[in-house]
């Protein structure tokens, strides 16, 4: 019988209540960026369906660029319904409320439009450069606080690539963590929460179900906006130099014409 959307979003608010102390220490120590790492977050053979329902890459948006080159999706009606509850499970307020006890961000919302969130399929290849997500939600409102990374392929380990690289303020050194499958990522997005993902070395897809939470205010107090801004790594000095041009000219962009980061088109409710 199908999972639901609120028996997900329960399972989910219970293991994280359980394991509430820890995950709160890892926050609190972690570095360059604030982050939390929760495995066996679900059922196993609840997340390898989860895999096995993801959309063919044809149904996929192909982002290729200098910045990354992955396959995104945020269309879930036209997706396996188990996908739409995964998504939405993490949108609950339960486990909005269970993740604001970790991390302490205050007055975190879920945003149901999926503004920059849905599934993301990265095959052999594809990668992500170092970048920082677009301050604000589509209305520009309010500030993108927290990154919700859940990894859904079976067997995944380092030596595939893919994993979640998390950046120093300057883009010299990075801390990584696997996407393992069946593990919940928490990560902080701010000014300075540079991150990454490693080439892919697999044949096999790595699938990832991103949401996002927003706050009124930044995480550490001081306003800030900018549009998603990539860098290249640091043993690439003539990519990292062509990003740079990149990134000051799209925030330019950004501050001339603010209705161009407008809402996600798709609607799910």
């Amino acid at each position: 019988m199908p999972i639901s959307t609120e028996e997900l979003a329960a399972l989910i608010a219970t293991r994280l209540e359980q394991n509430k102390t820890a995950l709160q220490q890892e926050w609190r120590e972690s570095q360059p960026t604030r982050h939390a790492v929760i495995d066996d977050l679900l059922p196993p053979d609840v997340v390898r369906a989860l895999y096995e329902h993801m959309p063919p890459s044809t149904q996929l948006a192909l982002k290729k660029s200098l910045r990354e080159r992955k396959r995104v999706g945020v269309d879930v009606r036209s997706y396996d319904p188990i996908i739409g509850a995964h998504l939405f499970a993490f949108q609950d307020p339960r486990v909005v409320q269970a993740v604001t006890e970790i991390t302490g961000i205050a007055a975190m919302r879920a945003d149901p439009t999926l503004y920059a969130s849905g599934i993301s399929v990265m095959a052999r290849g594809d990668f992500l450069n170092p970048h920082l997500d677009n301050s604000h939600d589509g209305d520009q409102r309010d500030y993108r606080v927290l990154n919700l990374l859940f990894y859904a392929t079976p067997g995944w380990h380092e030596a595939l690539g893919g994993s979640l690289e998390l950046w120093d303020r300057n883009v010299r050194t990075a801390v990584e963590v696997e996407a393992r499958f069946n593990r919940l990522v928490l990560m902080e997005t701010s000014r300075t929460s540079w991150h990454s993902v490693k080439r892919i070395e697999s044949d096999r897809a790595r699938v990832c179900v991103s949401n996002y939470y927003f706050s009124p205010a930044p995480p550490d107090g001081i306003s800030y906006r900018n549009v998603t801004s990539f860098r290249g790594r640091p043993e690439r000095p003539m990519q990292r130099a062509a990003l740079w041009i990149d990134r000051h000219a799209l925030n330019a962009i950004g501050r001339l014409f603010p209705w161009l980061l407008r809402r996600n088109p798709h609607r799910m409710r």
